[in-house]
Formats: structure tokens, sequence, C-alpha cells
């Protein structure tokens, strides 16, 4: 009988499987007199310590001010606009993994919204609140300490989702825009929540009747759920496994605070989201409205970035990028970095690959109109710029008004809704007119500006 045939030596099994078993309760007996230290340590650790002061409030709304990092700062400041869930210290967690600190560092002024906890009482807050009021309201404290007539915005997650409401419907004061995993398409995406939010299976207006507001323990149990093993299992076994590593348990328990330190979202936003943008995809769409103002995405107008994670399973890429295709700006970038959800904000990689690009790409953006040049045209350029704002808002709405001189035209963008990208690719097409568009069929339409039928609907419309 060969080496290779001869069975298991049962007396080395046996060895094998004692010597396994001493190791690893030599292992816990090891791990046990350093656990008692290192949770104290994993207890007392700071988060959001880059300094800062509120500089505006209003209900529970704190408008933060960050002290500069460098001699000199950028002149047009950023704002970033959070999202209504969990606590936005994500963004400044640690000196070393702070998208905040990376863009002082860059030397940006920078501002952040803290929304806090919403109490019983704002149950009743809709998207209108939190953008025509509260967002616009910060806009414009950033605006007048900084004595410039636009800002730069930076939204993340359901934040960016509400920034692209408000750089629609306020364009004149947003000079340039990124927007950070922001929810913006929910059309078969591939992302859970939008399968879980689908109006087949939720209902969020008995969540809202039942509690008034989103319970943010509901909802971390909802995010956690999404990859159990992970969130049960696994880390809890790694924690184990680098309990010895202080700057491993530090890290750990950042993290888990934040995971732990959720707030409730106001009932009636929450519900308004829910239907108008993952179930009804209405902002996409073209077809949102709040209290009455259409949110008309050719509007954004202004140079815009996408910052997304190629591994995000909350917000997958194909939830923010097929939004550049409806804009009205033809200044569009992307980054989509090999990283997740929450890696965007704390891995150490994205903050040396993908933040020092954001942070040059605002500066560059800023540039554009914030140099002397630009600022020695003085109030002639701002006028000009406000003049066109006040024209288009003046224009129908979506409900299909006519507009007579949209008829008598030949310029495609005298239609509500089409801007200058949607025109070239009309042109393009060989529908050069407005009584070419009318005459063109629906489908050939959006199949030439690559527009959902809805919209091209809309467009025909108004030439009737």
């Amino acid at each position: 009988m060969s080496r290779e045939q001869r069975p298991p030596n049962p007396f080395a099994l046996a060895l094998n499987t004692q010597r396994e078993l001493f190791d690893s309760a030599t292992e816990a007996l090891e791990k046990s007199t350093v656990i008692d230290e290192q949770l104290d340590r994993a207890e007392s650790v700071e988060v959001g310590e880059t300094p800062s002061e509120v500089v505006y409030t209003e209900n529970k709304l704190e408008l933060l001010h960050y002290e500069s990092q460098t001699d000199e700062q950028h002149k047009v400041p950023i704002l970033i606009v959070y999202a209504l869930i969990n606590k936005p210290f994500i963004l400044d967690l640690q000196p070393d993994r702070s998208v905040v600190r990376r863009l002082l560092e860059a030397g940006h002024d920078v501002y952040m919204i803290d929304w806090n906890e919403p109490s019983r009482l704002d149950q009743f807050l809709t998207l209108d609140d939190y953008v025509n009021r509260y967002i616009d309201n910060c806009v414009d404290i950033v605006r007048e300490r900084s004595g410039q007539d636009s800002i730069n915005v930076l939204g993340y997650c359901m934040g960016g989702t509400m920034t692209a409401m408000y750089a629609s419907l306020h364009p004149e004061k947003v000079r340039a825009m990124g927007l950070m995993a922001a929810g913006l398409y929910f059309e078969d995406t591939g992302g859970v929540l939008e399968l879980w939010g689908d109006e087949q299976y939720y209902d969020p207006e008995t969540v809202r009747d039942a509690y008034g507001n989103m319970p943010a323990d509901v909802l971390a149990i909802g995010f956690a759920l999404m990859d159990p093993v992970s969130n049960f299992v696994s880390k809890y076994a790694r924690f184990y496994d680098n309990m010895e590593d202080d700057d491993f348990v530090e890290n750990f328990a950042r993290m888990e605070r934040w995971l732990d330190e959720g707030i409730d979202v106001a009932g009636e936003a929450y519900v308004q989201f829910l239907e108008d943008i993952y179930q009804g995809n209405k902002l996409y769409e073209n077809e949102l409205e709040l209290n009455g103002k259409h949110v008309d995405v050719n509007d954004i107008d202004m140079p815009l970035l996408f910052i997304m994670g190629e591994y995000d399973h909350l917000i997958p890429c194909g939830a923010s990028e097929p939004f550049a295709d409806v804009v009205g700006s033809d200044d569009v970038e992307m980054i989509k970095y090999p990283t997740g959800h929450i890696g965007l904000s704390v891995s150490g990689s994205s903050h040396k690959e993908v933040w020092p690009q954001v942070a040059d790409w605002y500066y560059e953006k800023s540039a554009a109109e914030g140099s002397e040049a630009a600022e020695a045209s003085g109030e002639a350029t701002s006028s000009a710029e406000s003049t066109e704002v006040e024209v288009e808002v003046e224009e129908p709405s979506s409900e299909g008004e006519a507009d007579p001189a949209a008829t008598e035209g030949d310029d495609l963008e005298e239609i509500s809704g089409i801007g200058p990208k949607y025109a070239e690719r009309l042109r393009s097409g060989g529908v050069e007119s407005v009584a070419q568009l009318a005459e063109t069929d629906v489908e050939t339409l959006a199949e030439l500006a690559e527009v959902p039928v809805s919209r091209a609907e809309g467009w025909l419309e108004q030439t009737r």
C-alpha cells in the first residue's frame, strides 16, 4: 500500500485536535486580559473633532462653519447638505478619514447642515420645508457671510437628492454641485432598497400613521438586514480577531457609534420621499412638484459632479448615473470608485484617491466665475443671470399649459423642458424647429432626445 493510500493516523488526528483546542484556549485567555481595557477604549473614542462653530439655527437645524486649516481660503465656499438619516460625523469621523478635513486642507471654506433629531411636532415637515425653507435659508446665510452671489454645494445620500431639487429651483444660487452617493433614479437599478420600497410591498403611510416620524431603530434594522451575515456575524468576528490592535478597536468603535446613533425622519417628508422618489421616480421623470412648484431638472445647468461607489448596495451607481442624461448641464463629470456607500466617506484609499480629485474639481469650477476678471464684471453679469432664471420660471408648468410664443418661434429651447442638451440631440436627428417638433411622433422624439416618452408627450402638448 502506497503512502497516499494509507488511512489517516487516528492518534495524530487526536493530538492535532487537542493542540488546536489548547491554542484556542490560550488565545481566549490572552484576549480576556485585554477585553476590559479595549472596551473602555472603544467607549472613549471621539468623533467629529474638526473645530467648528454654529453660525445659524432654525428649529432643530444647526449650520456648522468649520475652522480653516490653511493660511488662505478659496472665496467660494462649499455647503455640505447632509442626509436626514444618521448624524453627519461620518463625514468627519477622525482626522485622517474626514471628508471635511480633506476639503479644508485643500483650501476650501466649508459649511455643513446638521439636521439633528426631529420632534413629534416635526412629523408634518415636508420636502418643500427642507428644500425651499431650510436649505435655502442656509444657502443665503453662507452667501451673505462669504459675499458670493452663488456658492458650491455637496449633497450626501438623501441630502444629495434634496440638493438636486434645490439646484433645480434655485439655480442662480448654486455655482457648482457635487452629488455623493445620491439616489436620483429608481427603475430596475438592482438596489435592495428599491426592491423593498416597491409600492407592491410597502406603504410608507402606514409607518407615518403609526409612529408620526420614521423611527431610527426601524431604519437601522432594515439597513442591517440588507447584509445580515456581515452586519450581525462577520464584523464581530473581525473585532475578536483584532481585539489587541488599538487602531482597529478605535476605528471599529467610531463606526459602531455612527450606526448606533441614528435619528428619526420627519414623517411627511419620509412618505413623500418614498412615494415620489423611490416608487414614482418623479425626479428623474421631471414630474416632481414641491408645494405646487415644478422641480424642472432642465434648470440644473451648473457644473455637476457625481461621486459614486462601485460596490454601493444602498445607492448603486445605476441609481445616480442616469440622472446625468436628463439635467440641463453640459458640464458633467463622474467619479466611480471601488468602494461601498460608507467607504466613500471613511476608507483610507478614498481619502487618497477620491477626495483630492473632488477638492480640485470644486476649485476649478469656482475659479471660472470666481476669478478677478469675473468679479470685475460686477453687477452686470449677476443681473443677466438673474433675468435668465426669471424667464425660465415664468414658462409653462408641467401640467401642459400651452405657451403661444413657443408655437410661433423656431427655437426648440422656447419649449419648457427642452434645454441646450436636448435641443442639440433633436437637431442632430432632423428636428430643428417647434413646427417640426409638433409634426414628429412622440416615440421618435423620445428616442432622439433620449428621454422618457412621458417627457416627450409634455413637449408635444405645449405645441398644441
